[in-house]
């Protein structure tokens, strides 16, 4: 897929974030990246925890997902083929949409997001 079709991923990478708008803070967004925090501010006072975000970049889509660093467990049961899209702790990479992928990717999010309210870093 050329860079140039990426909008559409990025999109749709975008899209898995919708359900959480509403309890979380939107701290930058255009058609290409989302950056989203918890409202409750990291331990150290000086910045408000990251929840994740997209980021379209030169060669693929970035799905940034933090619940999976700081919830390992999270991981457990991971598909083979998502986990190949890891790249770091927290970041997945796409050049085109692979809707089950995607199917995986809003599962994981979803107990991410109850993870993070668990922890009460959500308010």
């Amino acid at each position: 897929m050329a860079p140039s079709d990426f909008s559409a991923v990025a999109a749709r990478l975008k899209a898995i974030f919708e359900p959480y708008r509403d309890r979380l803070i939107v701290v930058k967004e255009s058609p290409d990246e989302i950056h989203l925090d918890s409202p409750m501010m990291h331990p150290s006072g000086k910045a408000r925890i990251f929840f994740g975000g997209v980021r379209r970049g030169k060669n693929y889509v970035s799905f940034h997902l933090m619940p999976v660093y700081t919830c390992r467990e999270l991981l457990d049961g991971m598909s083979d083929a998502l986990k190949a899209r890891m790249q770091g702790k927290s970041c997945f990479n796409f050049r085109s949409v692979d809707e089950p992928l995607m199917k995986e990717l809003e599962r994981l999010t979803k107990r991410g997001f109850e993870q993070f309210r668990k922890a009460k870093y959500l308010s």
